[in-house]
Protein backbone atom coordinates (compact mmCIF):
# COMPACT_ATOMS: atom_id res chain seq x y z
CA UNK A 1 0.00 0.00 0.00
CA UNK A 2 2.48 2.66 0.99
CA UNK A 3 6.03 1.37 -0.29
CA UNK A 4 5.97 4.80 -3.01
CA UNK A 5 3.14 5.41 -5.25
CA UNK A 6 3.79 6.50 -8.60
CA UNK A 7 1.24 9.72 -7.81
CA UNK A 8 4.58 10.96 -5.36
CA UNK A 9 7.16 10.07 -7.24
CA UNK A 10 5.53 12.26 -10.07
CA UNK A 11 4.45 15.11 -7.42
CA UNK A 12 7.86 15.08 -5.56
CA UNK A 13 10.09 15.90 -8.66
CA UNK A 14 7.60 17.84 -10.38
CA UNK A 15 8.14 19.99 -7.97
CA UNK A 16 11.93 19.36 -7.57
CA UNK A 17 11.26 20.85 -11.63
CA UNK A 18 8.99 23.81 -10.73
CA UNK A 19 11.83 25.09 -8.08
CA UNK A 20 15.01 24.43 -10.87
CA UNK A 21 16.58 21.88 -8.20
CA UNK A 22 16.59 19.21 -11.22
CA UNK A 23 16.25 18.94 -14.69
CA UNK A 24 13.60 18.09 -16.98
CA UNK A 25 15.36 14.72 -17.93
CA UNK A 26 16.37 13.98 -14.37
CA UNK A 27 13.03 14.44 -13.36
CA UNK A 28 11.45 12.29 -16.19
CA UNK A 29 14.19 9.68 -15.06
CA UNK A 30 13.16 9.72 -11.53
CA UNK A 31 9.34 9.37 -12.12
CA UNK A 32 9.52 6.45 -14.38
CA UNK A 33 11.86 4.64 -11.95
CA UNK A 34 11.84 1.02 -12.20
CA UNK A 35 8.90 1.35 -14.91
CA UNK A 36 9.14 0.81 -18.74
CA UNK A 37 8.00 4.06 -19.73
CA UNK A 38 5.21 6.76 -18.99
CA UNK A 39 3.32 8.90 -21.01
CA UNK A 40 0.68 11.54 -20.55
CA UNK A 41 -2.92 11.50 -22.58
CA UNK A 42 -5.28 14.47 -22.23
CA UNK A 43 -2.97 17.30 -21.81
CA UNK A 44 -4.49 20.61 -23.06
CA UNK A 45 -2.80 21.29 -26.06
CA UNK A 46 -2.00 18.10 -27.31
CA UNK A 47 -4.27 15.77 -29.80
CA UNK A 48 -2.41 12.76 -28.35
CA UNK A 49 -0.79 10.94 -25.51
CA UNK A 50 2.69 12.84 -25.25
CA UNK A 51 6.02 12.03 -22.89
CA UNK A 52 6.32 13.16 -19.54
CA UNK A 53 9.25 16.16 -20.27
CA UNK A 54 6.62 17.47 -22.26
CA UNK A 55 3.18 17.47 -20.17
CA UNK A 56 5.02 18.70 -17.23
CA UNK A 57 6.12 21.77 -19.62
CA UNK A 58 2.75 22.20 -20.65
CA UNK A 59 1.50 22.05 -16.82
CA UNK A 60 3.82 24.94 -16.14
CA UNK A 61 2.58 27.08 -19.27
CA UNK A 62 -0.53 26.41 -18.18
CA UNK A 63 0.28 27.93 -15.05
CA UNK A 64 0.94 25.03 -12.72
CA UNK A 65 3.17 25.66 -9.48
CA UNK A 66 2.91 23.05 -7.43
CA UNK A 67 1.72 19.41 -7.78
CA UNK A 68 0.11 17.99 -4.85
CA UNK A 69 -0.72 13.89 -4.07
CA UNK A 70 -4.32 12.20 -3.33
CA UNK A 71 -3.94 8.86 -1.79
CA UNK A 72 -8.13 8.24 -1.36
CA UNK A 73 -9.72 4.67 -0.11
CA UNK A 74 -13.61 3.92 -0.25
CA UNK A 75 -15.14 6.58 2.58
CA UNK A 76 -11.95 8.19 2.59
CA UNK A 77 -11.74 11.16 -0.14
CA UNK A 78 -7.78 12.00 0.63
CA UNK A 79 -6.59 14.62 -1.24
CA UNK A 80 -9.22 15.02 -3.57
CA UNK A 81 -11.66 18.27 -4.40
CA UNK A 82 -13.52 16.99 -6.92
CA UNK A 83 -15.54 16.94 -9.67
CA UNK A 84 -16.85 13.82 -9.46
CA UNK A 85 -15.73 12.49 -12.40
CA UNK A 86 -11.97 12.89 -11.22
CA UNK A 87 -12.60 11.61 -7.79
CA UNK A 88 -13.99 8.52 -9.18
CA UNK A 89 -11.38 7.43 -11.32
CA UNK A 90 -8.54 8.69 -8.50
CA UNK A 91 -10.62 6.37 -6.52
CA UNK A 92 -10.18 3.16 -8.77
CA UNK A 93 -6.74 3.72 -8.99
CA UNK A 94 -6.09 4.68 -5.43
CA UNK A 95 -3.70 7.63 -5.59
CA UNK A 96 -3.98 10.85 -8.20
CA UNK A 97 -1.77 13.79 -9.03
CA UNK A 98 -3.49 17.74 -8.73
CA UNK A 99 -1.90 20.54 -9.99
CA UNK A 100 -2.17 24.08 -7.62
CA UNK A 101 -2.79 26.80 -10.12
CA UNK A 102 -3.95 25.09 -12.58
CA UNK A 103 -7.18 23.26 -12.81
CA UNK A 104 -5.94 19.69 -14.05
CA UNK A 105 -4.81 16.61 -12.43
CA UNK A 106 -3.21 13.27 -13.22
CA UNK A 107 -4.19 9.73 -12.60
CA UNK A 108 -2.37 6.91 -13.32
CA UNK A 109 -3.28 3.76 -15.60
CA UNK A 110 -0.99 0.45 -15.31
CA UNK A 111 -0.34 -1.58 -18.13
CA UNK A 112 1.49 -5.07 -18.10
CA UNK A 113 2.71 -5.49 -21.56
CA UNK A 114 5.00 -8.21 -23.31
CA UNK A 115 5.33 -12.26 -23.11
CA UNK A 116 5.28 -13.61 -20.30
CA UNK A 117 8.86 -13.85 -18.42
CA UNK A 118 9.68 -10.51 -19.87
CA UNK A 119 6.83 -8.20 -18.63
CA UNK A 120 7.53 -4.67 -18.18
CA UNK A 121 4.60 -2.20 -16.50
CA UNK A 122 3.62 0.79 -18.78
CA UNK A 123 2.04 3.75 -17.25
CA UNK A 124 -1.02 6.15 -18.75
CA UNK A 125 -1.36 9.32 -16.93
CA UNK A 126 -4.72 10.83 -17.70
CA UNK A 127 -4.90 14.27 -17.33
CA UNK A 128 -8.30 15.56 -16.50
CA UNK A 129 -9.88 18.53 -15.24
CA UNK A 130 -10.30 19.43 -11.06
CA UNK A 131 -12.14 21.76 -9.11
CA UNK A 132 -9.65 24.24 -7.49
CA UNK A 133 -10.57 24.01 -3.77
CA UNK A 134 -8.54 22.91 -0.55
CA UNK A 135 -7.90 18.97 -1.07
CA UNK A 136 -9.97 17.00 1.65
CA UNK A 137 -8.86 15.63 4.91
CA UNK A 138 -5.09 16.38 4.44
CA UNK A 139 -3.30 16.91 8.05
CA UNK A 140 -0.05 18.97 8.78
CA UNK A 141 3.41 17.99 8.99
CA UNK A 142 3.08 17.94 12.69
CA UNK A 143 -0.62 16.64 12.84
CA UNK A 144 0.66 13.53 10.92
CA UNK A 145 3.65 12.69 12.85
CA UNK A 146 1.89 13.06 15.92
CA UNK A 147 -1.39 10.73 14.57
CA UNK A 148 1.19 8.20 13.45
CA UNK A 149 3.26 7.63 16.84
CA UNK A 150 0.01 7.32 18.23
CA UNK A 151 -1.65 5.14 16.36
CA UNK A 152 1.36 2.84 15.81
CA UNK A 153 1.27 2.85 19.91
CA UNK A 154 -1.75 1.53 19.74
CA UNK A 155 -2.00 -0.89 17.04
CA UNK A 156 1.17 -2.37 18.27
CA UNK A 157 -0.60 -2.67 21.35
CA UNK A 158 -4.26 -4.42 19.92
CA UNK A 159 -1.87 -6.44 17.55
CA UNK A 160 0.47 -7.47 20.17
CA UNK A 161 -2.27 -8.65 22.88
CA UNK A 162 -3.89 -10.79 19.74
CA UNK A 163 -0.37 -12.41 18.83
CA UNK A 164 -1.86 -11.45 15.69
CA UNK A 165 1.64 -12.16 13.64
CA UNK A 166 2.81 -14.67 15.76
CA UNK A 167 5.97 -13.17 17.20
CA UNK A 168 9.18 -11.36 15.54
CA UNK A 169 7.89 -9.09 12.53
CA UNK A 170 5.51 -7.41 13.96
CA UNK A 171 7.68 -5.98 16.76
CA UNK A 172 10.97 -5.88 14.41
CA UNK A 173 8.42 -3.53 12.26
CA UNK A 174 7.40 -1.02 15.20
CA UNK A 175 11.25 -0.67 16.56
CA UNK A 176 11.76 0.37 12.95
CA UNK A 177 8.98 2.47 12.83
CA UNK A 178 10.23 4.16 16.18
CA UNK A 179 13.63 4.17 14.89
CA UNK A 180 12.78 5.92 11.75
CA UNK A 181 11.23 8.68 14.13
CA UNK A 182 13.96 9.29 16.35
CA UNK A 183 16.44 9.02 13.44
CA UNK A 184 15.22 10.73 10.04
CA UNK A 185 16.78 8.90 7.74
CA UNK A 186 15.38 8.51 4.27
CA UNK A 187 17.60 11.09 2.12
CA UNK A 188 16.53 9.75 -1.25
CA UNK A 189 13.20 9.37 -0.06
CA UNK A 190 12.01 12.61 -1.68
CA UNK A 191 13.05 15.32 -4.59
CA UNK A 192 15.30 18.05 -3.38
CA UNK A 193 13.72 20.97 -1.86
CA UNK A 194 11.44 19.31 0.49
CA UNK A 195 11.92 20.43 4.60
CA UNK A 196 13.60 17.77 6.68
CA UNK A 197 10.76 16.81 8.55
CA UNK A 198 8.57 15.74 5.14
CA UNK A 199 11.67 13.32 4.70
CA UNK A 200 11.02 11.98 8.16
CA UNK A 201 6.93 11.70 7.84
CA UNK A 202 7.72 9.86 4.86
CA UNK A 203 9.78 7.52 6.19
CA UNK A 204 7.70 6.45 9.34
CA UNK A 205 4.71 6.22 7.05
CA UNK A 206 6.40 3.94 5.04
CA UNK A 207 7.62 2.06 7.62
CA UNK A 208 4.10 1.85 9.65
CA UNK A 209 2.65 0.63 6.59
CA UNK A 210 4.88 -2.31 6.67
CA UNK A 211 3.73 -3.27 9.82
CA UNK A 212 0.52 -3.20 8.57
CA UNK A 213 1.33 -5.45 5.56
CA UNK A 214 3.67 -7.43 8.00
CA UNK A 215 0.18 -8.23 9.96
CA UNK A 216 -1.86 -8.24 7.31
CA UNK A 217 0.57 -11.47 5.26
CA UNK A 218 0.57 -13.87 8.09
CA UNK A 219 -2.51 -14.60 7.98
CA UNK A 220 -4.68 -14.75 11.39
CA UNK A 221 -1.28 -15.72 13.92
CA UNK A 222 -2.74 -16.19 16.76
CA UNK A 223 -6.07 -15.09 16.69
CA UNK A 224 -8.43 -18.34 16.71
CA UNK A 225 -11.83 -16.15 17.03
CA UNK A 226 -14.32 -14.22 14.61
CA UNK A 227 -13.80 -12.07 17.63
CA UNK A 228 -10.30 -12.02 17.66
CA UNK A 229 -9.80 -11.56 13.70
CA UNK A 230 -12.33 -8.69 13.84
CA UNK A 231 -10.71 -6.76 16.42
CA UNK A 232 -7.30 -7.15 14.63
CA UNK A 233 -8.90 -5.62 11.04
CA UNK A 234 -10.45 -2.37 13.37
CA UNK A 235 -6.74 -2.03 14.50
CA UNK A 236 -5.64 -2.17 11.41
CA UNK A 237 -8.03 0.41 9.41
CA UNK A 238 -7.25 3.05 11.51
CA UNK A 239 -3.08 2.84 11.54
CA UNK A 240 -3.11 2.60 7.59
CA UNK A 241 -5.57 5.36 7.41
CA UNK A 242 -3.20 7.79 9.37
CA UNK A 243 -0.31 6.17 7.43
CA UNK A 244 -2.20 7.53 4.34
CA UNK A 245 -2.69 10.78 5.53
CA UNK A 246 0.75 10.97 6.83
CA UNK A 247 2.03 9.78 3.35
CA UNK A 248 0.07 12.56 1.84
CA UNK A 249 0.90 15.68 4.02
CA UNK A 250 4.88 14.63 3.28
CA UNK A 251 4.84 14.54 -0.36
CA UNK A 252 2.63 17.92 -0.47
CA UNK A 253 4.83 19.50 1.88
CA UNK A 254 6.50 21.58 -0.57
CA UNK A 255 3.78 23.09 -1.93
CA UNK A 256 1.86 24.10 1.21
CA UNK A 257 5.52 25.93 2.73
CA UNK A 258 5.41 27.34 -1.14
CA UNK A 259 1.79 28.73 -0.47
CA UNK A 260 2.41 30.17 3.33
CA UNK A 261 6.03 31.72 2.16
CA UNK A 262 3.62 33.99 -0.34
Amino acid sequence: MLSEPRSGRLAAWGNALLAGLASPDHVALAIVGEDAAHRVEGVPGEAGPVGLTLALGRLRALGATGFRVALPAPGHPLGLSGPPEFNARALEAEEAVVCSGAAVGLVPEVYEVGPEGDVRVDVMWHCLAVREAPPADVPSLGEAERELAEALRDATAVLSRLDVAGSGPVAEAAIDAYRARVEGGGAEVLAPGYPPRAVRVLELAQRVGLLVSVARGNGHGGAVSASEMAARVEALRPVERVARRAQVAAYNAWVEERERGR
